[in-house]
């Protein structure tokens, strides 16, 4: 005789208003064939995302699935940030997410071991996957070169990445309202879009070791050869550089920061040196203007916005006096600048976003916005306590995962990444904090260990918040 196996689920459906219970679904456990249990899991899914309804299984289910994520293409990084991300994925991510990951160890050491090949498989693979999450990296300068015994000094992984893949970055402020601003009339968010790619980044520079002339020259592929004399060296010599950047790279940049604006409904400024660099800037802001013009003067009108180029020295000092609420195109320099400054001005580097758009407009690459955290690490090496603040970090997370959700029209993934940001908003807010956005709020003379956590402390309590959020509604 057949048997049928059968076992027990008990399942709430709820409204995310708090404390209303769904009038359309009952909080029942009842017996069901497997075929039958999973039939109904399913149509209490559909039903809970058919509007504002989320659906979690009970602490005594016999049914956990975690959500099912996708690809993700993950960068493993350096120092503290390392330290970090590994706990972000134990404590925040793995336990509720079943991920196709592909891990790349762009580690300092892994990418001398690799002469930076490494980087470029990563690069590669975000390419085919759409989506890359990266952790914070050393860009080796020549004490780096000693401390690690490196090949050689190697390119910055962000470059080069971003070389590959082309795109703009984009960096936004993540605001706390407990949080102040060093520049208060800051009311309205600033995005920094930078362009990632070419110029300083991907230049070459070298030392001129002694008298002798620096040229450049232009071979085209038919035709005759086009020099220019850069400087005719004297005495001790000096540095040369010589950087580029490609129209078709340009325009990426242009569209992709139009389409931002249109997005935000925000007005769009490009900032650039034109005065001084009259062909090299001169090209991106004509560049812009002509596609300004030609495709997108007419959107912008109807949603009351502008698109204005500006004077970097000009645009800096007027985004001081402002209120805020607008798209800043940058060239990849100044956007690295600017936005590690923009951040500043609304509290702290620790808190920031900053995510590669790409020109296919499917592939996105996330990033925490700062360094490895070099003295912290230093510091946990040692033994001694470190409060290192890994908002930026799980940032670099929720918006790789945010981007996977929606290619993928993954709405259980969706919510998930959206709660997670939420807990770390809310955790901050209600007072729990690292050292230094604890700083922040009372000065550096004021604060003391009480009013702030450690970095596994603070972790924990976003470990724990997270773990209520998505289970309250039981």
């Amino acid at each position: 005789m057949h048997l049928k196996r059968t076992f027990s689920i008990s399942v709430t459906v709820w409204t995310t208003a708090p404390q209303k219970h769904c009038t359309k679904c009952k909080h029942f456990t009842i017996m069901f064939h497997r075929k039958a249990a999973l039939s109904f899991f399913n149509f209490c899914l559909h039903h809970a995302l058919d509007g504002p309804h989320s659906l979690f299984l009970s602490p005594g289910s016999k049914m956990s699935p975690k959500i099912k994520a996708g690809s993700v293409v993950e960068m493993q990084g350096d120092e503290m940030t390392r330290v970090i991300w590994e706990l972000i994925k134990e404590k925040l991510i793995f336990p509720y997410l079943e991920l196709d990951l592909h891990s790349y160890d762009l580690g300092m050491e892994n990418r001398d071991a690799t002469d930076d090949k490494v980087t470029v498989e990563a690069a590669e693979a975000v390419r085919r996957y759409n989506v890359g999450i990266k952790c914070a990296t050393i860009t080796p300068d020549e004490k780096r070169v000693e401390e690690f015994k490196l090949k050689q000094m190697w390119r910055s992984p962000n470059g080069t990445i971003r070389n590959i893949l082309g795109g703009t970055v984009f960096r936004e402020a993540i605001i706390c309202k407990n949080i102040p601003r060093l520049v208060p009339g800051w009311v309205k968010p600033i995005i920094i879009g930078r362009h990632a790619h070419g110029d300083q980044y991907k230049a070459t520079d070298f030392v001129v070791p002694g008298p002798g002339k620096v040229e450049m020259i232009y071979t085209p592929t038919s035709g005759e050869q086009v020099k220019f004399v850069v400087h005719e060296f004297e005495g001790t010599g000096g540095v040369a550089l010589g950087m580029y950047n490609t129209d078709k790279s340009i325009r990426d940049f242009a569209h992709s920061s139009f389409q931002m604006a249109l997005s935000k409904v925000c007005p769009l400024y490009l900032s650039t040196k034109n005065t001084i660099l009259k062909k090299y800037d001169g090209r991106f802001k004509d560049i812009f203007q002509e596609i300004y013009e030609k495709e997108y003067h007419t959107q912008f009108e109807a949603k009351g916005i502008w698109y204005e180029h500006r004077l970097i020295d000009d645009m800096v000092a007027q985004a001081m006096k402002s209120e805020g609420g607008f798209i800043w195109a940058c060239k990849n320099y100044d956007g690295d600048v600017q936005s590690d400054s923009v951040a500043q001005g609304y509290g702290s580097l620790g808190m920031m976003t900053s995510v590669l758009i790409c020109p296919d407009g499917r592939t996105v690459e996330s990033e925490a916005a700062h360094g490895t955290v070099t003295r912290h690490y230093r510091q946990h090496q040692q033994g001694k306590e470190t409060s290192t603040n890994p908002i930026a970090s799980i940032f670099a997370w929720t918006r790789g995962l945010l981007h996977r959700a929606k290619l993928d029209n993954n709405a259980e993934l969706r919510v998930f990444a959206e709660a997670l940001e939420a807990v770390c908003i809310e955790t901050i807010e209600a007072g729990f904090m690292t050292k230094d956005l604890a700083i922040c709020i009372k000065g550096m003379p004021n604060t003391t260990r009480a009013d702030y956590l450690n970095t596994f402390e603070f972790l924990d309590k976003l470990a724990d918040n997270l773990k209520v959020k998505l289970t309250s509604k039981l």
